[in-house]
């Protein structure tokens, strides 16, 4: 006997389909995989743990920056400063651009001479904004980058983009 479905059926089974699929894209994926999370519901599962520990960890070894963007994803927890640091030759140029998936964070972009123990640095641009681009050449050797704090009560996601000379140093 052969059995029959009808095109009522089918189109309810697609519904659904798309339905758990929807629901599994916005609960699960897009927090685990892209650090969006736009329930909550991946925060509280530790899913956008998981990306950052993911999209930073290939970033903690050594790189030497090239021509093509590398980009970089560093999540500011809430309430909390993060820093990100290249190490940087004297007159390496170095290109940039990053923005926030949301809220403004005040940033301080600067460096710190190679072997200076006396906590020396210098800035070459603080603010408070929600993205920059630009390019610097380092006036000496030694590491250079952002120092984020973010004042809000969620977490808020960085995206860097670099290239240039470079070695990555990483979160520190």
């Amino acid at each position: 006997m052969q059995h029959t479905v009808s095109t009522k059926t089918l189109l309810k089974a697609s519904a659904s389909a798309t339905l758990v699929a929807i629901v599994a894209l916005i609960t699960f994926i897009l927090p685990a995989e892209y650090n969006i999370d736009p329930t909550g519901i991946g925060q509280e599962l530790g899913l956008t743990l998981l990306t950052a520990a993911a999209t930073e960890a290939p970033n903690e070894s050594a790189q030497v920056g090239s021509d093509e963007y590398q980009v970089i994803e560093v999540v500011i927890p809430a309430g909390q400063g993060v820093e990100y640091k290249f190490n940087l030759q004297q007159y390496d140029k170095v290109t940039y651009e990053w923005l926030t998936d949301g809220p403004s964070l005040y940033f301080d972009l600067h460096g710190e001479p190679q072997g200076d123990t006396t906590g020396y640095f210098e800035s070459y641009a603080i603010a408070t904004l929600n993205g920059m681009q630009g390019s610097f050449t380092a006036p000496f050797a030694g590491s250079h980058g952002w120092y984020w704090k973010n004042k809000s009560d969620l977490p808020i996601s960085v995206q860097l983009m670099v290239k240039g000379q470079y070695e990555v140093i990483g979160l520190k």
